[in-house]
């Protein structure tokens, strides 16, 4: 052996036996233990850099609280950026809602859903995601929140009385770290935080029926933006003077989509205008897919965003209105519609939704409508999506329900609050959830001033 064979077989040696592990009796394998370097202590922690992310590490940051916040994609905004959402729904609630709307209509990358609406009971807008990206950064920055890209929560360890989160681990290019905080939020959409550290939840819709669909959004463009404004949800020459919608866009848009020879598994592909010119298409449904399912995620995402450039190109195919039809990029995440339902304080119910129902402990409430999306795609050759047969009034949703039943300092914003299947299918909308993480970073904040 020689000496520089030698030097870099001991230089190894120590990474080797670090790294070294066994078979575990039941036929695993077991993770040999180590130490975890913790991180500077915290007050608030915030799991998701999402539209509910966002607003919780914002308002406890303003609040006064020390944050951090952990993003597993590249940029803040979650289904907003990476997921290319394009379409801002009941967002005219929160103060920070307005904020955001503000700051886009600053950098002219908003736009109004319904152009001529003249009453609306919710306020529904257009975005540009990669101005989305800059708002989300800069509001936390200058709020003082620490955040981290690339970076999930990968485990959370509860203190020795049972009813705390003591520690939280995430997992990123620097490898694992340990953190700890006074309170933690889940804003993960999937409720993942929750159930790392074994707090109980529901999934699937009601009777045992699967969950609602998950999409895969894209950006695309046309040289011909008059040629296709038939087929453009948010463009003026689709409504008449009193904001009524003309002819469904909708439909004129599947319409094309068979007439180029295909069979779309979204029956009602919607084309959003950003600019002149570029949109953000949605127009595909993956059925029965678990949000914890990373092999069914991957193989699907795949999957549907082939169906995604395939129904561009069939498109371009066809010429006319549809000639330089393209997809810019498709979204790095599945815009998911389910979540883990985790148990909280109090759970929403299908008789809240139609009641009306009104709390003490209100954080804001859901104007949407009931919108239940096909489970199967049987069912969407039928129906695209429906309320299930229940007529929504507006609902109040209490912090009880963003409270974690489990866990004492475990907080909830997002379509992973308290409530079943019906209820979710109301405030699973992103106003909703910058809502709700306005109150509880701000619950979170006056918790650990205590």
């Amino acid at each position: 052996m020689t000496r520089r064979t030698f030097l870099m077989s001991a230089a190894a040696a120590p990474a080797l036996s670090m790294a070294s592990g066994e078979r575990s009796t039941e036929g695993g394998f077991r993770e040999p233990l180590r130490d975890l370097p913790f991180a500077p202590e915290c007050d608030v922690i915030v799991a998701g850099g999402g539209p509910a992310g966002i607003a919780a590490a914002v308002s406890a940051a303003r609040a006064g609280a020390k944050v951090r916040l952990f993003e597993m994609h590249g940029a803040l905004g979650g289904v907003w950026t990476s997921g290319f959402l394009g379409c801002l729904i009941d967002f005219d609630k929160s103060d920070t809602d307005r904020e955001i709307l503000r700051r886009l209509k600053d950098m002219d990358a908003l736009r109004d859903r319904n152009p001529r609406r003249t009453n609306a009971r919710t306020a529904t807008f257009v975005y540009d995601p990669e101005s989305m990206k800059v708002v989300c950064e800069e509001m936390c920055a200058e709020a003082g929140v620490e955040f981290c890209l690339h970076t999930a929560v990968v485990a959370a360890y509860r203190d020795p009385s049972g009813r705390n989160i003591g520690t939280v681990v995430t997992e990123s290019k620097a490898g694992r770290r340990a953190w700890r905080a006074k309170a933690y939020v889940d804003c993960t959409g999937d409720g993942d935080l929750a159930a790392q550290c074994g707090c109980g939840f529901d999934v699937g819709g009601p009777g045992g029926t699967n969950d609602q669909p998950a999409s895969l959004c894209a950006m695309v463009m046309s040289p011909h933006p008059d040629r296709i404004a038939p087929y453009v949800v948010n463009h003026p020459s689709n409504f008449d003077a009193h904001g009524r919608q003309v002819e469904s866009a909708k439909k004129k848009m599947h319409a094309e989509m068979v007439r180029a020879g295909l069979d779309p598994s979204y029956s009602m592909p919607t084309l959003f205008m950003v600019r002149e010119g570029v949109y953000v298409w949605m127009m595909n449904h993956v059925y029965g897919l678990k949000v914890d399912d990373a092999a069914g995620i991957a193989r699907e995402t795949v999957r549907v965003r082939r169906e995604v450039l395939e129904g561009a190109r069939a498109l371009a195919q066809l010429g006319g209105a549809w000639e330089g039809f393209c997809v810019v990029a498709t979204a790095e995440q599945l815009g998911h519609r389910a979540a883990r339902r985790v148990h909280g304080r109090y759970t929403l119910t299908a008789a809240d939704v139609q009641s009306g129902a009104v709390f003490p402990d209100a954080v804001t409430t859901s104007n949407f409508t009931v919108d239940v999306h096909a489970t199967t795609a049987a069912g969407n050759r039928k129906a695209a999506y429906g309320t299930m047969g229940v007529k929504a009034r507006p609902f109040q949703i209490p912090l009880r329900a963003c409270m974690a039943k489990d866990v004492d300092n475990l907080y909830l914003a997002g379509r992973c609050i308290s409530g079943d299947f019906i209820p979710m299918a109301s405030y699973r909308v992103t106003g909703s959830a910058v809502a709700m993480g306005e109150a509880v970073g701000r619950a979170a904040a006056a918790r650990v001033r205590t």
